[in-house]
């Protein structure tokens, strides 16, 4: 599945191989919650380079729903999409709904709030744990004709069956099952749930619980403890992070796989992502910060600005627009302004990893 190619300090060049297509890593996957990236159409965002799509279990499974989805072929038939997806386990929407839910053994129902200790981060750690070996014997569990004694019944059709107990939705053949490392800010938690994660076994390893409101030091302290301590074998995937000169970062410490709603967000509020230089001549060990500029284009200089969203990028957008015209756009609520934007950022954050993975293979 994951050929590690070179090094770079820890800074790692990889390549994912799966059933759908080879993923070169360092890899950015863009955010496609509900079976779409916003504004976009799949053959639009594979024109922009990318090769592997990011889409939440959690709003899946609300709309169009398991059976939906399989009655239509797939989400990748459904998507017309033919690269990998990577479909996250709705964890983030415990973290983001969480006046609206309530964390049990059996799982989560959206309900209520709760606090952060030390030892609701230590309860929510062990019990992640023990969630991850029923997601394993589930994952595996269709491949063998009978589930694993150690999963609820009822938590069975959902993990790795179809309905009405036909073929399995997800077949460990062409699928692969991540394991999501927790436990805060805290590193003896943390490690408690990466050795716990190593001993179920995993094809990939995350880490979760990062890119929610830390301080930025702390998240970086975290993710090299954990770096530090995965597999090497393994591909390494840093969930929802995060700004650009935070992914550089990460890959420095020798992170492979990014998904951040930052670039799509963004674009939507007129706020884009532009290089202070051509992107093929920076070295990010000098520059690993000052190698780009946010741009409001809704702001009153862009308003007579002919020139493009960004000299040095290679996207539709900036070959085609002027600032004037996407401020234009954006001020009477046209929605090919957003399509046009979302468009560039997605471009640079693309070209961003193009480019950190042409320096890995100097």
């Amino acid at each position: 599945m994951f050929e590690l190619l070179s090094k770079n300090g820890k800074a790692r060049r990889g390549r994912l191989t799966l059933p759908h297509g080879i993923v070169e890593t360092p890899i950015f996957m863009p955010i496609a919650t509900k079976g779409a990236v916003k504004t976009l159409s799949s053959e639009d965002v594979a024109a922009l380079g990318a090769s592997i799509l990011l889409s939440n279990t959690y709003h899946l499974l609300l709309r169009p729903g398991l059976e939906g989805i399989e009655k239509l072929g797939g989400l990748h038939h459904l998507m017309g999409w033919d690269k990998p997806i990577l479909t996250d386990s709705g964890g983030y929407q415990v973290f983001s709904l969480s006046k609206m839910n309530k964390t049990k053994e059996e799982g989560v129902t959206f309900q209520a709030a709760g606090d952060s200790t030390r030892e609701r981060y230590e309860d929510a750690m062990e019990r992640s744990l023990r969630w991850a070996k029923r997601c394993k014997d589930a994952f595996l569990a269709p491949s063998s004709g009978a589930p694993a004694a150690a999963i609820p019944p009822s938590s069975l059709r959902p993990a790795g069956s179809a309905p009405g107990g036909g073929s399995p939705v997800f077949r460990p053949q062409t699928a692969s099952l991540f394991g999501i490392v927790q436990g805060g800010t805290h590193e003896d938690l943390r490690e408690r749930s990466l050795n716990g994660l190593k001993e179920i076994g995993f094809d990939g390893y995350a880490i979760g619980g990062l890119s929610v409101g830390e301080k930025r030091e702390d998240a970086y302290r975290v993710a090299e403890f954990i770096c530090d301590r995965m597999p090497e074998d393994k591909p390494r995937y840093f969930m929802g992070g995060g700004m650009p000169e935070e992914i550089v970062h990460y890959v420095s410490l020798g992170v492979d796989m990014f998904d951040c709603v930052l670039p799509t967000r963004n674009a939507r509020h007129g706020t884009l992502f532009t290089w202070a230089e051509d992107p093929s001549t920076i070295d990010f060990d000098a520059n690993p910060i000052n190698f780009y500029k946010k741009l409001n284009v809704t702001a009153e200089p862009s308003q007579f600005d002919e020139s493009p969203v960004d000299a040095f990028c290679d996207c539709s957008t900036c070959a085609t627009v002027s600032r004037a015209y996407l401020r234009h756009l954006f001020s009477v609520g046209e929605i090919l302004a957003m399509r046009l934007a979302t468009i560039h950022n997605l471009r640079f954050y693309l070209r961003l990893m193009e480019e950190l993975r042409n320096r890995g293979d100097r």
